[in-house]
């Protein structure tokens, strides 16, 4: 019995059915195939955008790292350069300045600025003045009104010792705080100042040595570039190797601290005693021109040189002109002598005045000497003397040998601010016959007291003008010179004859006339006082003012040191050359011979004891 069909078979043998389901098939597919394209074409759409968005980001990308690489890159390499490191230039202190026997004359040292902060203060601003007023060396009422003034920021002190420093941290005070820097020192304060100078607070020099041997005062300095870490932080593991490294030379000078010291005490006291305005004292070793003391009054402390008068700054020996009077007598003598027109055993007549053109030239005394030898007129100080010796020479030829000697000229020395001496043309000097006659005397012209000492040293070194000059030159700690100084080579002037002649004539002086004063046992010494009108800036002389001054050289058997001294305005009927400046010169010659061990010329008498 076959079996019927089942319902379900039914339907889907159900040729109706089938064409029913077929049919339906057909419109589902054509109802979903516009969705799909449509979803085809808006997922290509979005690829594209996609796409177009990544190549433009790309294309920009490329711009900017082109950008960044080839047109800035080399800037911005150097900008990356200059954030990982740093130019460091390193503090280098400044040479030192010794003496010739090594002692220190200047010097970098560190020094401390101390600041009060009285908000911090646990005690009263009496009690924290009264503490401190004592170390500081300062007023207490003065430093109570200065904590009133600020609650923070005082400096109480600009540059404080270390062993200042020390006192003061031992006090425990609260509301006290100190910085460390570096100021330049000078141990023996006055002594040296002409000749040394100081520097500012910028560490420039301004005067003396410190200004003149600026380049070898000041260290080498290179700046080195270091390395930066992440935070910042400096690598020491990148510096260069010893680049804090600096050499251990200090600047020597030729002065003698002692004789400097020795010198400036014996002026002072003649000043003192008269009164005076101002003076001088020079020692050159005439071989070489280098000076052992140079010595103007009065001086400064360069420690403290903002209280100084600044007129003080510029060293008068080298800054200034005067009138030599009678000191310059023997350098007229020397070239009468060269050129032949007298005889070292001339004889002339001292009539106490003479006549030249319309003027009447007399003796300072207004006496007159009668006969007298060339060594009576250098003795005796004879202006009458003088012109009839300088009469004996062409005007023209006198005028040529006073160039050849240096005046209207400056000075070739290291000491700063040096002026040129002042002389006439040679038209004007020729024109009148009056100039050549006051020239004989020292007067119508000027130059520095340096210049003086340098033309004596002439006399003193057998004719030849050298320089002048304070500093030997670098030396290191062992007393090695690295660097010396080259100096302008020597000047034949006169024969070594004419200043021979010279010289022994100007022993007679102190052993026989106005140099007296200067006489020292056992040693032969060479003189020529002066005493001059002081010349005014507004033309002639200022009426009743003097320029006091002595010139030395010794030993006249072997001559070889001149000792000047010079004293501006003394004042007394009793100031002269050999009553002022003469006196002086005798003291430092007194303390030039053991330090120099300047052997006595003859026996010394022993003066028997009762």
């Amino acid at each position: 019995m076959q079996k019927s069909p089942s319902r379900t078979n039914r339907k889907f043998q159900n040729p109706a059915f089938k064409r029913r389901q077929k049919g339906s098939k057909g419109g589902l597919l054509g109802t979903l195939a516009p969705n799909i394209q449509n979803q085809t074409s808006n997922t290509k759409s979005r690829l594209f955008i996609v796409w177009g968005v990544l190549m433009a980001v790309g294309l920009g990308l490329g711009l900017k790292l082109y950008n960044l690489q080839i047109v800035k890159g080399q800037k911005l390499t150097e900008q990356a350069r200059n954030q990982q490191m740093v130019n460091l230039r390193p503090f280098m202190p400044r040479r030192p300045v010794v003496d010739r026997n090594s002692n220190l004359l200047a010097i970098d040292r560190p020094v401390y600025i101390l600041y009060a902060h009285p908000k911090l203060f646990n005690k009263s601003n009496e009690d924290m003045a009264g503490r401190l007023a004592p170390i500081l060396a300062k007023d207490t009422a003065e430093l109570i009104k200065t904590f009133q003034s600020k609650r923070s920021g005082i400096i109480l002190a600009p540059a404080l010792a270390e062993e200042t420093i020390d006192r003061i941290s031992s006090l425990r005070l609260n509301g006290l705080e100190w910085a460390e820097k570096y100021s330049r020192y000078y141990p023996p304060d006055d002594l040296v100042s002409d000749v040394v100078g100081y520097v500012n607070l910028d560490r420039r020099g301004q005067a003396g040595v410190e200004y003149s041997q600026e380049k070898l005062l000041e260290r080498p300095v290179q700046t080195v570039r270091l390395s930066r870490s992440g935070n910042g932080a400096l690598m020491p593991d990148h510096a260069p190797e010893g680049f804090l490294h600096f050499d251990d030379l200090r600047l020597q000078l030729t002065i003698d601290s002692r004789l400097q010291r020795i010198a400036r005490v014996a002026l002072k006291q003649q000043m003192d005693k008269f009164e005076a305005k101002r003076g001088a004292v020079i020692v050159m070793d005439a071989l070489d021109g280098s000076l052992l003391a140079l010595v103007s009054q009065p001086t400064y402390n360069p420690n403290e040189y903002a209280k100084a008068n600044i007129s003080l700054f510029k060293n008068w020996t080298v800054a200034d002109l005067y009138e030599p009077g009678s000191t310059f007598k023997p350098l007229n003598v020397a070239i009468a002598l060269e050129n032949g027109v007298i005889k070292p055993d001339d004889m002339f007549n001292d009539s106490g005045s003479i006549r030249v053109a319309n003027y009447t030239i007399k003796n300072a005394m207004n006496n007159g000497n009668g006969r007298i030898s060339i060594a009576q007129i250098l003795q005796y100080s004879s202006n009458i003397g003088m012109v009839q010796i300088i009469q004996r020479l062409k005007p023209s030829i006198y005028y040529n040998w006073l160039e050849r000697l240096g005046l209207g000229q400056k000075v070739d020395t290291d000491l700063p601010f040096e002026v040129g001496g002042r002389l006439k043309s040679q038209e004007e000097f020729i024109a009148s016959s009056i100039e050549p006659a006051t020239t004989s005397f020292g007067q119508g012209f000027s130059m520095t007291p340096l210049q003086l000492v340098q033309m004596h040293g002439a006399l003193a070194n057998g004719g030849k003008l050298v320089t002048p000059h304070v500093v030997r030159g670098l030396i290191d700690s062992k007393g090695q010179m690295h660097d010396s100084l080259t100096q302008t080579v020597p000047r034949q002037i006169f024969s070594t004859a004419t200043t021979q002649k010279v010289v022994e004539m100007m022993e007679t002086v102190v052993n026989e006339g106005s140099g007296k004063a200067s006489q020292i046992a056992g040693y032969r010494i060479a003189g020529k006082t002066g005493t001059a009108q002081k010349a005014s800036p507004n033309g002639g002389y200022i009426k009743g003012a003097r320029m006091t001054s002595f010139v030395a050289i010794l030993p006249v058997e072997s001559p070889r040191y001149v000792v000047f001294a010079l004293v501006d305005e003394p004042k007394g009927e009793s100031a002269y050359g050999s009553t002022v400046a003469a006196p002086i010169v005798k003291s430092v010659i007194e303390a030039l011979i053991p330090l120099e061990e300047i052997p006595p010329s003859k026996a010394i008498e022993q003066k028997e004891v009762p």
